[in-house]
């Protein structure tokens, strides 16, 4: 397989292409440790601010490994020693991890107190049949 090297030349036109495009350009990454909160801040002095631990795979991360954050290209964020990575645009959509991962986050679907009362309607007939006008 061929090696390929990215030159800073090219890192910079791919700059000014994302400039041109009307796109915010990432121009860097930090873990804030006083906050708990991943960074980012833009070309157009904007910036982004998303809490560490509620990433899908970060959850039980280190300060440590939170602060090797790196920008991966203008789109994405990458952990190295995690294996994560994550796009900036989804992260400011509110895409935390994977649909199941996300679904969690909001309760379990199916939790013991819900089984119990799914159970208990179910004896009674189950949900009432809504009214016809």
């Amino acid at each position: 397989m061929a090696e390929f090297t990215v030159t800073d030349a090219m890192i910079e036109a791919a700059r000014a292409a994302g400039s041109a495009s009307g796109q915010p350009v990432p121009i860097s990454a930090r873990f804030d440790r006083n906050s708990g909160r991943i960074v980012v801040e833009f070309a157009n002095g904007s910036g982004f601010m998303v809490p560490a631990r509620a990433l899908e795979g970060l959850e039980d991360a280190t300060d440590d490994e939170l602060d090797e954050v790196e920008l991966l290209g203008q789109t994405g964020l990458h952990w190295e020693s995690r294996d994560v990575d994550f796009r900036i645009a989804g992260l400011m959509a509110g895409i935390f991890g994977t649909a199941r991962f996300m679904g969690r986050k909001g309760g379990q679907a199916t939790s013991d107190a819900k089984g119990a009362a799914a159970r208990r309607n179910g004896l009674k007939g189950g949900r009432p049949q809504k009214a016809l006008p």
